[in-house]
């Protein structure tokens, strides 16, 4: 059993940066991997970054150089620190985990970048 809440998102210029966080619900969550995903209006949900227990990263090519991701397992939060915002960045954001052959997702936090 794992929940995740995401926070963090909002709307910013392009060019901007803003952080995302998601909390997990208790002593587990050291053991997990732990991704970001999003999804915009009418199009399929994207993995963006991953990070493993151990703490290796990965991303999809579209946000290398602008996007990092990270953990405390202290305070059980996996980040997504996003910078050099785009238009295209805009979606939901979703912080998401695999345990016991099961997927537990966020309720998913928005993120607009305008003008």
């Amino acid at each position: 059993q794992v929940q995740l809440v995401e926070s963090g998102g909002g709307l910013v210029q392009p060019g901007g940066s803003l952080r995302l966080s998601c909390a997990a619900s208790g002593n587990i969550f050291r053991f997990l991997a732990m991704n970001w995903y999003r999804q915009a209006p009418g199009k399929q949900r994207e993995l963006v970054a991953t990070i493993s227990n151990g703490g290796s990263t990965n991303y999809v090519d579209s946000v290398k150089g602008r996007f990092t991701i990270s953990r405390d397992n202290a305070k059980y939060t996996v980040y997504l620190q996003m910078n050099s915002l785009k238009p295209e960045d805009t979606a939901v954001y979703y912080c998401n985990t695999r345990y016991l052959q099961r997927d537990y997702w966020g309720q998913g936090t928005q993120v607009n970048v305008s003008a």
